[in-house]
This record gives C-alpha cells, sequence and structure tokens, in this order.
C-alpha cells in the first residue's frame, strides 16, 4: 500500500519530449535515427590459444567496435583445468581472455569492462591482486559471488573490449 503512493504510475508520469531537451539544453540538438542490432555484422572469434568452449558458444563475438569475450575459465588450451591457488587460476583465466582477444584484434589494455564470478568471497582479494596486473588501466567491473560454475571451477572472467 505505501509503494502504491510514493511511486507513480505510467499514466502520471510526464512524457520527456526531445523538443523540450532541445531548446534547453544545447548538446540535445542532435537527430536521433534507428539502427536495427541485427544490421550489425558479428563474426565469432576462435582461438587455440585460449581455452576452448564448453559448449555451443563462440570464445568472443566481434560487433560494432567492440569484442564481447565469453567467460574464461582456469582451463588450458586443451581444455585441462588447471589445479592450484585463486591466484594461479586468475592468471590463466586472464592469459585466456589476453589469447582470445589478440585473436580478435584487440588487446587487454582496450578493455572497457569486466565480470568476475566467485564461487567463495573469500577469494576476492588473492583475485584481486592478479587481476590489477592485468588490467591496471582500471577498466569498469563486477564482482559477483555465485553458487557454482562450469565444470566446479571457483573463478571466472568475461569482458567487453574495443576493437
Amino acid at each position: 500500500m505505501l509503494a502504491r503512493r510514493l511511486v507513480p504510475s505510467c499514466a502520471q508520469l510526464r512524457p520527456l519530449r526531445l523538443s523540450h531537451l532541445a531548446a534547453t539544453s544545447p548538446c540535445y540538438t542532435r537527430t536521433f535515427t534507428r539502427t536495427a542490432i541485427t544490421s550489425l555484422p558479428m563474426e565469432p572469434v576462435f582461438t587455440k590459444d585460449a581455452c576452448p568452449p564448453a559448449g555451443p558458444y563462440s570464445q568472443a563475438i566481434k560487433a560494432g567496435g567492440q569484442v564481447f569475450v565469453s567467460g574464461q575459465i582456469p582451463a588450458d588450451n586443451t581444455g585441462k583445468l588447471l589445479e592450484g591457488s585463486i591466484a594461479e587460476k586468475t592468471d590463466l583465466c586472464c592469459r585466456n581472455i589476453c589469447a582470445v582477444l589478440t585473436a580478435a584484434g584487440s588487446s587487454i589494455d582496450k578493455v572497457v569492462k569486466v565480470n568476475v564470478f566467485l564461487v567463495d568471497m573469500a577469494d576476492f582479494a588473492e583475485m584481486n591482486g592478479v587481476f590489477e596486473k592485468y588490467f591496471s588501466h582500471k577498466p569498469a567491473r563486477s564482482c559477483v559471488a555465485v553458487h557454482q560454475l562450469p565444470k566446479g571451477v571457483p573463478v571466472e572472467l568475461e569482458c567487453i573490449a574495443l576493437q
């Protein structure tokens, strides 16, 4: 009941008019055009220098001047999982990302967003120590705890980079 009073209905909200924005701020005078996402060419990326996909997906997709790297787990280029510390496993995830980005014509210094998935947040500090060695330019990042990851690994990283 309380939420009803605090949140206006859609009918109560005033529509946003671009003409109003253009009149009040010259930075909004640009004409906007609609571009269908489906019209952007998408190119899958595969490399033998990183962990092979564990399912029906690409290691990365190049589209719109960006590279979308799928989640990389701590497995070598044959798919064998690494035994070792979380630092060693994070390092292998980052090396896999580097290999995929290189195959896509990009590089680690062009990464703009990283998502980190950890099974145990107690590994956060150790993962961070390795992370900052690879991503010294400090891209945007999310780090979330998850219940489980593919193949029982404790860490997985995915990213978006510029081409």
